[in-house]
């Protein structure tokens, strides 16, 4: 390690220092591709939103034995006209197998609608005594006004990282700091967002706690990076804003792909754990969240100071032009 001397303090940096701020068109480039993937995706195979954000019906069965959902699923696509989504579990009341089928619709399902439904399964399964269980309708206005105010919720939490950021790190240009590492988390909910369309997932309540988990690990990781930003600017008063940034970085690119393998790698065993155990349901948020942290640990060592430093040297040198135009 080499060591560079200040009146009262010393400083630490890397025998190597990598020049982070030298990859903005690998920034410009990463943020083009997600781009294309989740417009091709969404061309490709479609978003699906979930009954909670669209409005639909969910009726729950209960059953004996064992039964196929895949021959379910198609039984009843048969008789509504629109695709399900047919999940097997079991009661906490009474412990016994159930069924639930659910689907999206602008009407919900009328009673006659219903019975027929049920006499066609029981006429299809009859060794497996179905009772009907719970039946819900979802209505759409519901479904908009929770898909609102969840977006409210995000917005609300990204004006107050904002605020955060610009007050905590005010010496160094709180403000284009804040705007900067939300850019940076815009890409983190893009990729966890573009992984739901490709891997076919339900836009559903799932991709709300992903993207609020994304959050607060993507904006913690890029604090440190600030933060570390801050006090080499005591210890390197000389130094430009790139070097300040591409030590910083150095100094925390270990920190953050060590926490980064632990936290990707236990998202990583939950996920193979829930598709051997069967729990699909649970993919739509353990497959999201950890590409949206892979992401993020991209984001706060590149995108944000990155961004930053790109913003703040623009600024710079329009002042410097201005003034010499003068």
């Amino acid at each position: 390690m080499s060591k560079k001397n200040t009146h009262k303090e010393t400083v630490v940096t890397p025998e190597k220092v990598y020049d982070f701020c030298s990859k903005k068109r690998l920034i410009l480039g990463v943020v083009i591709a997600v781009l294309v993937v989740c417009l091709a995706g969404a061309i490709i195979r479609g978003i699906h939103l979930a009954i909670e954000f669209k409005g639909g019906t969910l009726i729950t069965y209960t059953y004996q034995g064992d039964i196929n959902t895949n021959d379910v699923a198609s039984n009843v696509k048969d008789i509504i006209g629109t695709p399900v989504v047919v999940r097997t579990g079991e009661s906490l009341d009474s412990g016994g197998k159930q069924i639930t089928i659910s689907f999206t619709s602008d009407e919900g399902l009328t009673a006659d609608r219903q019975t027929e439904l049920t006499s066609s399964l029981r006429e299809k399964f009859p060794d497996n005594d179905l009772v009907i269980y719970d039946s819900n309708d979802v209505s759409p206005s519901s479904g908009r006004e929770f898909l609102l105010k969840c977006f409210i919720a995000v917005l609300f939490a990204a004006f107050i990282v904002i605020i955060y950021i610009a007050i905590r790190f005010k010496n160094i240009g709180g403000w284009s700091a804040g705007v900067c590492s939300i850019f940076a988390l815009c890409l983190d909910i893009l990729v966890a967002f573009t992984t739901t369309i490709v891997c076919g997932f339900n836009i559903d309540s799932n991709i709300v706690a992903v993207i609020l988990t994304i959050l607060g690990y993507s904006i913690n990781n890029t604090i440190v990076i600030y933060d570390r930003i801050r006090e080499n600017r005591k210890l390197m008063p000389k130094a430009s804003l790139n070097e300040l940034i591409n030590v910083s970085c150095t100094q925390s690119l270990t920190r953050s792909v060590r926490t980064s393998i632990t936290t990707i790698g236990t998202m990583l065993i939950v996920t193979i754990v829930v598709k051997v155990t069967g729990y699909d349901s649970l993919l739509s948020f353990s497959v999201p969240l950890m590409m949206g942290l892979i992401s993020g640990t991209f984001s706060s060592l590149f995108v944000a100071p990155v961004t930053w430093s790109w913003l703040k040297n623009r600024k710079a040198k329009k002042a410097k032009e201005a003034k010499s135009s003068k």
